[in-house]
């Protein structure tokens, strides 16, 4: 009698959830319309290419295509790692990636607290517009411009050639490629990437800067106890994001200041997995070398996200 009742009274439960999911769902439906194109385009162009990823654990030939090749399980992936360029490649995507994070991440932060002391409107603009304004240059534009200022007669060049004499090799020598690609990066990228800090700052009670003017606090005190406090949440969820995509490089970069004497520092996987897919034709390899630098990044997302939780009183990406 008793187990009757329970099932009576959970099939009462289950129905009355039904309902008001599908009460919901007819109050809100429009809102859940206007979700379905971007749901529909996700779905399509980021889901259903994820299919093409068996071709990794495949003898992949486009006569047979992707059910008809032979199964190989780990093989490629054994290839990648055995390989002697495993090494060096995984190493210099690491280190590249790595120390761009390092050099990087606090760049945007300062832009951010030193602008939100400029108190003139028009000034403020004028700055942020030169900030802002690397950003919009393109990738290969860039490597252009890197290409003609560190050539032996360009203009950098002719300013060390007072010193040493004689001019330094920057696009050719390994050792500076990370050097100029970390460099640049910032460049372009940092007065964009302070944008979102501007955007919270800007949300602080000014009140509460006159009321610590008058305790007699400083501009580093002001900045410590008010400013970073404030902009904390946002840092955690930037850094989580940064380091979860720390095996992503952008490939157009990378490739283009490629040159045959600086590939022992230049060479890294996004770079690895074009030269051996498109140009060799090796795709079930090179499928395997960017599934595996994918699931890193995955791997790397969830232990970041974890270790900022844990320091940041439960405040991170999920």
């Amino acid at each position: 009698m008793q187990n009757s009742v329970e099932v009576e009274f959970r099939k009462k439960t289950v129905t009355r959830q039904k309902s008001t999911i599908v009460e919901y769902l007819k109050k809100h439906y429009f809102l859940y319309l206007m979700l379905a194109p971007a749901l529909i385009l996700t779905l399509i162009f980021k889901y259903g290419p994820m299919y093409g990823a068996i071709i990794a654990f495949k003898d992949f030939s486009p006569i047979k295509g992707i059910l008809g090749s032979e199964w190989v399980g780990f093989y490629n992936f054994e290839k990648f790692l055995s390989s002697p360029n495993f090494t060096v490649i995984f190493m210099n995507t690491l280190k590249l990636s790595l120390f761009g994070l390092i050099l990087g991440f606090p760049v945007p932060i300062l832009l951010a607290l030193m602008l939100n002391q400029v108190r003139k409107a028009g000034v403020k603009k004028n700055i942020q517009l030169l900030l802002y304004a690397p950003n919009f240059i393109s990738v290969v534009v860039v490597v252009g411009m890197l290409f003609i200022f560190l050539s032996p007669t360009g203009p950098i060049n002719q300013l060390f050639s007072l010193v040493t004499n004689e001019p330094i090799m920057f696009m050719s020598r390994p050792e500076y490629f990370r050097w100029i690609y970390i460099l640049s990066d910032i460049w372009t990228g940092a007065g964009w990437a302070s944008i979102i800090y501007v955007a919270a700052l800007a949300n602080v009670d000014p009140e509460l800067h006159n009321a610590a003017n008058l305790d007699g606090a400083n501009l580093l005190q002001r900045i410590r106890h008010i400013d970073l406090p404030t902009i904390r949440p946002i840092m955690a969820i930037v850094f989580i994001l940064a380091a979860g995509n720390i095996m992503s490089i952008g490939f157009e970069k990378a490739y283009l200041m490629q040159t045959t004497t600086n590939l022992p520092t230049a060479e890294i996987i996004p770079t690895y997995v074009y030269k051996i897919g498109l140009q060799a034709g090796d795709y079930a390899y090179s499928s395997a070398v960017g599934l595996f630098n994918s699931v890193i990044n995955v791997v790397l997302l969830i232990t970041v996200n974890f270790i900022v939780k844990k320091l940041n009183e439960g405040e991170g990406l999920y």
